[in-house]
């Protein structure tokens, strides 16, 4: 999507959305189901591959342009992930983690920030807690049953496929609408 699209969309959203997008400062993402489609493939030795989408990454490295930090929360250990992220230039990671909320907790106390100043996009029943906790959930089409209902907002693209980079590219838009001053959208009604 492009950076005039994305305006358009960012306009389109809800103002109560919008306010919650331009206030993030840390935006987490889990890994699988999220930057990556959820497949593990294994190989004839035991190695895990998984699979990350480009535009995915271009979005992260975007975020830090717009004064956003990218961290990642993962239930699963993976020296992929790992080699994933220090291309991306993601500092802030967490793997293995069973209990995601505490995790993101120890997380943004390190960082000194609240809540209300965090994003978190997951997709399955794990990352609750964690969007139940921030200013901006969000999660894929394609997540666990239940979900949504915690999401502030749904990508159209599903997890791996374009997802992290729609919310990037609304967070980078949001950042310079709320900058700006809001314009009256289809939320503003």
């Amino acid at each position: 999507m492009g950076a005039e699209g994305t305006s358009r969309a960012a306009r389109r959203l809800p103002r109560n959305v919008l306010e919650r997008l331009s206030r993030i400062e840390l935006m987490v993402f889990d890994v699988d189901g999220v930057m990556t489609d959820g497949k593990l493939w294994f190989g004839a030795d035991g190695e895990v591959l998984k699979v990350f989408n480009v535009l995915d990454g271009a979005g992260i490295k975007a975020l830090s342009a717009a004064g956003v930090v990218a961290a990642v929360i993962s239930g699963r250990e993976s020296p992929i992930t790992l080699r994933r992220c220090a291309e991306l230039g993601i500092e802030h990671i967490a793997q293995g983690i069973a209990d995601k909320g505490a995790a993101f907790d120890a997380m943004r106390h390190r960082l000194g920030k609240s809540a209300e100043v965090c994003g978190y996009m997951g997709d399955d029943e794990i990352d609750i807690p964690v969007m139940k906790r921030v200013g901006f959930a969000a999660t894929v089409p394609n997540a666990a049953d239940g979900v949504a209902e915690h999401a502030h907002w749904v990508s159209r693209r599903e997890g791996g496929a374009g997802a992290v980079r729609e919310v990037c590219d609304l967070l980078a838009q949001a950042r310079a609408l709320g900058s700006r001053g809001p314009t009256r959208g289809a939320g503003d009604a």
